[in-house]
């Protein structure tokens, strides 16, 4: 198989430890947490990761390689935690120009995966995976083919053939956006729709999802079409079922988007940047974080390499600036809150390290400095 090397610009030196940081002391102690780190396997990484996290200090301890895996660089739990499922992001797969989507059995008590099974995605750099409220439908996005893809999983957890299939095309008007670009497939709070985020044609692709058998059929209207040269990369449901955050990578905005069930409808309420006002370097935003409360978002910037933190309104769910923090190294590609809410975790791909930042849940503000752990090449952070 050859792996995925889209983000080789994106790569960078090797990580640097922070120090301890001024709010370890106003952590909660609620005893230790597993986690899996997904890699992207080019540089000494083995596959996906398993950590313990003290949700009292903040620390992280590798525990080890969870399971061998090729470049399994998103991760998805399915809902009774039995099930992890991986985006391997690979240009070929049985020889054919794919990516694929692993599955693979939990071991909670000792925090370890079995490989399932493993199909192909139809399209090359599968970049993101996600699985229905059912645990009996998954999905991939595929960055490198502009494609999207279902699949049936049955009780043991093992992945179908693709059952449904899109294949994208045209183009946006940005360098970035020369074709379609899959990156994200969310689910709808009822379970409904799918959502396809397609950066290089500015739209999100919206399907009716059957989840007796995983078969999607395309909705009418189609699509929710960004302004050109967004680039909606991620795409994150608020409590209420409402409200939908989307990041667009290449124009560094959040859309706040209001979501009609019945008629399967968004309809933009808000665009907010990502960066400050005349600021003139480059900038990616990644990756969305939302409270479970719903009343703070947060938002991973790449190239400029920091956080922005957002309050949310109760009455309209439009975002508020809060403050721009470091992200603790390079590229950060995924974040995370922890359980207690109480520390945000960010991975950083181009310094090779985990970073840790205390957290106020009143406030929503999360601390200036964190602490630091090395791993090769991180790209998604999954708790137990």
């Amino acid at each position: 198989m050859v792996r995925m090397s889209r983000r080789g610009f994106l790569q960078g030196s090797a990580a640097a430890t922070l120090g301890a940081h001024p709010w370890a002391s106003f952590a909660e102690s609620a005893g230790s947490r597993s986690l899996f780190v997904g890699t992207q396997t080019t540089k000494g990484s083995k596959g996906i990761y398993a950590y313990s996290f003290n949700s009292a200090t903040g620390e992280l301890t590798q525990t080890g390689l969870a399971v061998d895996a090729d470049s399994p660089t998103y991760l998805a739990l399915s809902p009774d935690k039995r099930v992890l499922f991986a985006a391997n992001e690979l240009d070929e797969f049985e020889g054919k120009k794919s990516g694929a989507v692993s599955s693979f059995a939990v071991d909670r008590k000792a925090v370890k995966l079995t490989k399932i099974n493993e199909v192909a995605a139809g399209g090359p750099g599968t970049c993101h995976v996600s699985v229905d409220h059912t645990g009996r439908c998954a999905f991939a996005a595929n960055y490198g083919g502009g494609s999207a893809a279902s699949f049936a999983v049955d009780k043991t957890g093992k992945l179908s053939d693709a059952v449904s299939f899109f294949q994208y095309s045209g183009h946006g008007p940005k360098p970035q956006q020369t074709g379609p670009r899959g990156h994200r497939v969310t689910v709808s709070p009822d379970n409904k729709y799918l959502f396809v985020n397609d950066l290089g044609l500015d739209e999100i692709h919206i399907y009716h999802l059957d989840a007796s058998t995983a078969k999607l059929t395309p909705q009418d209207p189609p699509a929710w079409k960004a302004e050109p040269g967004s680039g909606p990369r991620a795409l994150q449901f608020h409590r209420n079922g409402k409200w939908a955050y989307c990041v667009n990578e290449v124009s560094s905005s959040v859309n706040v988007l209001d979501w009609n069930a019945q008629k399967g409808v968004f309809t933009t309420a808000q665009l907010i940047s990502t960066v400050a006002d005349g600021h003139t370097g480059p900038s990616a935003p990644s990756e969305i974080a939302i409270d479970k409360a719903g009343r703070f978002v947060y938002v991973a910037n790449r190239l400029d390499d920091f956080m922005v933190s957002f309050s949310i309104s109760p009455t309209d769910g439009k975002l508020t600036l809060m403050e721009r923090t470091s992200c603790g190294g390079k590229t950060p590609r995924h974040i995370a809150l922890d359980p207690t809410e109480k520390w945000l975790l960010v991975a950083n791909q181009a310094t090779d390290n985990l970073s840790v930042f205390a957290r106020d849940s009143k406030t929503g503000k999360l601390a200036n400095e964190g602490k630091s752990f090395p791993i090769s090449r991180p790209q998604c952070i999954v708790f137990l």
